[in-house]
């Protein structure tokens, strides 16, 4: 095989997502890939289900909303994502003050003063306690009184300011909708941190190198956000693990398809796009405005979108144009995917490929 391609596959196993391996559970699924991008929560949860067997819905809000083996906060990149609630301390102290800096110059920018935010930390706080799980838009309700207005996005960012101070971290959901509720009452009892400062960074890029198959300390200055000189430092010192082991070579007879949800790890984690999605077909994934669509993978390449419509219970592929009908192999297993799909909400499936 060529270079290229052996790097695809060896990305797309260590991202269980390729080669064969699933998962069984929601917490070796986090284990292995440490963070599912999470500013869709749904999203979010198909990317979970894209990397395991048999997961159902309900499996993961047990895991969020009941176990509270997984949470859900700002971390790499000031984006939200899903890591394992074991991990989430050491994160948030290593991301809070990366991303508290920002956070407060734009705060500024919305006539926020330092002293109105030191009050909302505390009001947010006082509210959690006395009635939590809260929503933004409850949440919302308790900062009017400091004046704040409910439209817009100061509210927004002061309960993302709570949460980055390590106050508050996404809850159960209540009603389709994301709650907050106070940090050491939700996660794991507090001890020593098991990683600061450079440890912390090493150890990110450890788990990174593990999870992201063949790549490069460029690729994870990008996924994580840390600056430039910081994560080299951090790459440069954890060159000893090894990738994922040999590739297989694909088996047309056997193809792994995957549908994979918008904004997937897979898709955003590396500087570079061009191993996964043909460089003629990238706007198709990145059509603009900050969306990443849901995307067809064979064998870790991309080869058409994907959607869900008539309630969730169809799943329509788009390939991409110019690209071979698939073959009968990796028809069949498009069509257990896109059931698994829907099985994973309990809902009855249809497949649609238009063109095809």
């Amino acid at each position: 095989m060529e270079r290229r391609t052996t790097d695809r596959l060896l990305r797309a196993r260590a991202q269980a997502i390729g080669g064969g391996v699933r998962e069984d559970t929601v917490a070796a699924v986090l284990d292995r890939v440490l963070a599912v991008q999470a500013q869709d929560l749904p999203a979010a949860e198909l990317g979970l289900r894209v990397r395991a067997r048999g997961l159902t819905l309900d499996a993961v809000r047990r895991a969020t909303d009941i176990e509270r083996t997984a949470v859900r906060g700002w971390f790499m990149r000031g984006t939200l994502q899903l890591v394992p609630a074991a991990d989430a301390r050491w994160l948030l102290a290593l991301f809070g003050p990366i991303h508290l800096a920002p956070a407060a110059r734009r705060l500024r920018e919305l006539g926020l003063d330092e002293a109105l935010c030191r009050r909302s930390e505390r009001l947010i706080t006082a509210a959690v306690a006395a009635e939590g799980p809260l929503t933004r838009a409850r949440l919302t309700e308790h900062l009017t009184t400091l004046g704040v207005e409910p439209k817009g996005q100061s509210a927004f960012h002061l309960i993302r300011r709570a949460a980055l101070a390590g106050r508050i971290c996404h809850g159960p959901q209540r009603g389709g909708e994301a709650t907050f509720v106070l940090l050491d009452d939700w996660l794991p009892p507090a001890g020593p941190l098991p990683f600061t400062g450079a440890a912390a960074e090493r150890e990110l890029a450890r788990r990174y190198r593990l999870a992201h198959g063949p790549s490069d300390a460029l690729d994870f200055v990008h996924w994580s956000g840390l600056k430039t000189t910081a994560g080299k430092s951090a790459w440069a010192a954890v060159q000893g693990p090894a990738d994922a082991g040999p590739p297989v070579d694909p088996d047309p007879a056997d193809p792994d398809v995957r549908l994979l949800p918008a904004y997937d790890n897979y898709l955003v984690g590396y500087r570079t796009r061009d191993l996964a999605v043909p460089a003629a077909h990238e706007r198709r994934v990145w059509p603009g405005g900050g969306q990443i669509r849901a995307t067809v993978l064979v064998d870790g390449l991309a080869v058409g979108t994907w959607s869900r419509a008539r309630g969730g219970k169809e799943v329509t592929v788009e390939p991409f144009p110019g690209t071979e009908p698939p073959s009968p192999a990796a028809a069949a297993a498009l069509a257990r995917e896109s059931a698994d799909v829907v099985r994973f909400s309990s809902g009855s499936h249809r497949l649609s490929t238009p063109g095809l």
